[in-house]
């Protein structure tokens, strides 16, 4: 768990990582509703210049079943993130979240992360970094598309990270 983990296709500038898992890898499950359901440690760099702020976007485009995937499953929504944070600590509480940072609602209609918790099957996790040319008005806790709509022409650059996760027993 030590060495650094990598993300996302080549050539893009700005990246996100996690020390918990590797790119396409498994999420260790106290992440998950069988473990903690914590947040994992997250971290970016190489943010552009002239981003003025960073949106993340956690979700399942594998709901309910992956064999026949009928819906996104969003598990966490944070928008206004400063360009300076380094990235979110392992389990970050509302409260430590970087200053200025704004929540949306998930999936489960309420605030912060919901860690997987697939019915059947391995699940893809998308961590979704937007780099943006605005700090957005407060949307008043948003869902995704909310947040997706007011996004739009201010994407400087957009950076993944895949995890996936499968429930035992």
């Amino acid at each position: 768990m030590a060495s650094k983990k990598h993300t996302q296709e080549e050539g893009m500038a700005i990246i996100i990582t996690s020390s918990a898992f590797f790119h396409n890898e498994n999420i260790p499950s106290v992440y998950s509703c069988d473990g903690r359901d914590i947040s994992p440690p997250l971290a970016w760099q190489n943010i552009p210049p002239a981003a003025k702020s960073l949106a993340l976007i956690v979700d399942d485009p594998d709901a309910p079943d992956p064999a026949a995937p009928k819906m996104t499953w969003v598990h966490w929504v944070l928008y206004n993130i400063p360009v300076e944070s380094p990235g979110l600590e392992e389990g970050i509480s509302p409260a430590a979240l970087p200053d200025g940072t704004m929540e949306g609602i998930n999936d489960w209609r309420r605030t912060g992360y919901g860690g997987p918790c697939p019915p059947i099957g391995r699940h893809r996790y998308l961590f979704k970094l937007y780099a943006l040319s605005v700090v957005l008005p407060d949307l008043q806790e948003p869902i995704k598309a909310e947040l997706e709509k007011s996004m739009q022409g201010h994407i400087l650059e957009k950076a993944e990270l895949i995890g996936t996760y499968q429930r035992s027993g």
